[in-house]
């Protein structure tokens, strides 16, 4: 064949000598309103690896239920967290993708996707596409891996593909609960925010929750948790005695993950404790369920039960400990491409 043959794609890895990389996190609605969260809420909880139910089961559950109530309920507690640039998960991500992509100035091209709403996973491989990218890393903001997020990632990525002939090389990060650098960055967030209290408090480490039977059917993601948990206690150098961990955010009357946050808090009031320190290393950035559900509804449940303060630290948003290690990261992952990579 000629190298002029019309069959011969023009330039086909332009500018291909970068790689693209493609950040996740879970998504947010449009708005804060009943009808936004009816859509977005719809699309979340009917993915399967979500709520593993028959959805002959959920379906009715999930339309005639939970999406006329807790739509508008969602929507009240979105209104007392959301900012003049919009929803907070969705500000904090952008501001970390455009600190990792500074961090990787020439090598890579950044991209923020959110897993249910905009911007959608597939338009933003297809731009990806549409600008030569041939070399694709996927990093899911979840430090802990579960198949209910995680995977879900990986699921709409691969979706995707499907429908395309020709695919890009690939390299999928499952988890860093156990990078040294995460680590760390978190345990400075700790410590500086500790160091700034006249009185010393009790730590909560707060994960998100998953059903139990998830990990009865083999989701690591429990064990990633307390593996996080203990790691970033021990760096601290806090006795066993000075931290609890527990699990947020559980939905229906299945059970969950245990200790439940929310009794946690009530029950570490009632102990005595008078101070608390609630940490969220599972979320990568601030959101709904750090800022309203931890930072002021448990603040209310800590104080009913007789403990004076509740001490939300703040994720790790867009510091720069953490576009660091997660540039580092890419890299580590991109490995001969981040070397070879060029402008």
């Amino acid at each position: 064949m000629s190298l002029n043959s019309p069959h011969t794609p023009e330039n086909p890895t332009a500018p291909g000598s970068r790689y693209g990389v493609l950040l996740v996190n879970l998504g947010t609605p449009s708005a804060p309103n009943a009808a936004a969260l009816r859509r977005y809420l719809a699309e979340f909880l009917s993915d399967q690896r979500v709520v593993e139910l028959p959805r002959v089961l959920w379906y009715p559950i999930l339309y005639g239920i939970i999406l006329p109530f807790r739509a508008p309920r969602s929507a009240a507690a979105y209104q007392a967290v959301w900012t003049e640039r919009g929803s907070p998960l969705r500000v904090f991500s952008e501001d970390l993708t455009a600190a990792v992509q500074q961090r990787l100035q020439g090598r890579a091209e950044v991209v923020l996707a959110m897993r249910y709403g905009e911007p959608d996973i597939a338009s933003r491989l297809r731009d990806m596409r549409e600008r030569g990218i041939r070399k694709l890393v996927v990093l899911p903001l979840y430090p802990q891996y579960s198949a209910t997020t995680t995977a879900t990632v990986f699921d709409a990525v691969t979706a995707e593909l499907a429908t395309w002939r020709h695919w890009p090389e690939l390299r999928l990060i499952g988890d860093y609960f156990e990078d040294e650098a995460w680590i760390g960055a978190v345990v400075d967030k700790i410590a500086e925010h500790r160091a700034r209290q006249k009185i010393p408090g009790h730590l909560l480490f707060s994960f998100h929750g998953i059903p139990e039977r998830c990990i009865e059917r083999g989701d690591p993601y429990a064990a990633q948790c307390e593996a996080s948990a203990r790691a970033i206690a021990a760096r601290l150098g806090l006795a066993d005695s000075d931290w609890t961990l527990s699990y947020q955010s559980r939905l229906g009357k299945a059970k969950w993950l245990t200790p439940y946050t929310d009794q946690t808090v009530r029950a570490l009031g009632r102990r005595g404790i008078t101070h608390l320190d609630v940490v969220c290393p599972g979320f990568a950035v601030d959101c709904l369920e750090t800022l309203e559900e931890i930072a002021m509804q448990n603040a209310e449940f800590f104080s009913e039960a007789g403990g004076k303060e509740l001490r939300y630290i703040p994720a790790l948003n867009a510091d720069a400990a953490h576009a660091d290690l997660l540039a580092a990261l890419i890299r580590r992952h991109a490995g001969d491409w981040d070397s070879t990579a060029t402008d």
